[in-house]
């Protein structure tokens, strides 16, 4: 029987080789953003209100503060965000109770990252009982450490929870590979000076200089990531 793993890559230079690899949950390693869709798009039902359908990009990958605050002034809903914090994450909790799909290459990528013993972190904006559920599905023996988005003052899109994920595995954040789904988590990671492939879910990403984008997380393997911080990548749209 052969394995799935492949071969390991040549290693870089010491000086530029890659030291960890810093991976966004929701939308990147598991197919859940249609599913806090879902819940919204539900619960302001109840609320009596409607959500466009354009919305939709607004609030994808942001922290959940941003993403009722503005539901809330959209809509004109009498909900405070802290009330509908809960009520979202509850109503998520729930409907992931029973799994959730990982994006397509997730599986490969994560294994293939253990491997290899590469420094792996779970950096998210979602809170951490969310999180601890979907690592029944990710397996949480595939991360060093989690980053959750209600342990941090501040979080995406400010670089606060990479610069946090890389601090505690040891890494420069300049010799981190960051995978996003969201311009907020670019933006994030960018700022935080990692080095970051985007592949986009609900919302395109624009090109950016040093940012390189994918169709699918089939694409990336260690090897990329690797080349990413040598700089053998160039962006791809």
């Amino acid at each position: 029987m052969t394995s799935s793993i492949p071969a390991a890559p040549p290693r870089a230079a010491a000086g530029s080789a890659l030291q960890a690899v810093l991976l966004d949950m929701d939308g990147t390693l598991v197919d859940t953003e249609g599913f806090w869709w879902e819940v919204e798009v539900a619960v302001f039902a109840e609320l009596g209100h409607q959500l466009l359908e354009e919305w939709r990009e607004v609030v994808v990958g942001g922290p959940m503060t941003r993403s009722a605050s503005f539901l809330i002034r959209a809509t004109g809903a009498k909900i405070a965000v802290t009330e509908l914090s809960v009520l979202l994450n509850t109503r998520f909790s729930e409907m992931i109770g029973r799994g959730v799909p990982l994006m397509p290459g997730a599986r490969r990528l994560l294994a293939e990252l253990a491997a290899y013993k590469i420094p792996t972190a779970l950096v998210s904006a979602s809170h951490r009982e969310i999180i601890d559920r979907v690592l029944l599905s990710l397996g949480p023996e595939n991360f060093t450490l989690t980053v959750a988005g209600d342990e941090m003052e501040r979080t995406k899109p400010h670089p606060d929870p990479y610069l946090l994920a890389a601090a505690r595995l040891g890494a420069e954040p300049g010799r981190c590979a960051v995978v996003e789904d969201t311009l907020t988590g670019v933006t994030a990671a960018e700022a935080a000076g990692c080095r970051v492939v985007a592949v986009p879910s609900v919302a395109p990403i624009p090109a950016a200089a040093g940012r390189t984008v994918v169709g699918s997380l089939e694409e990336v393997d260690l090897g990329f990531l690797r080349g990413l911080i040598t700089g053998m990548h160039s962006p791809v749209h």
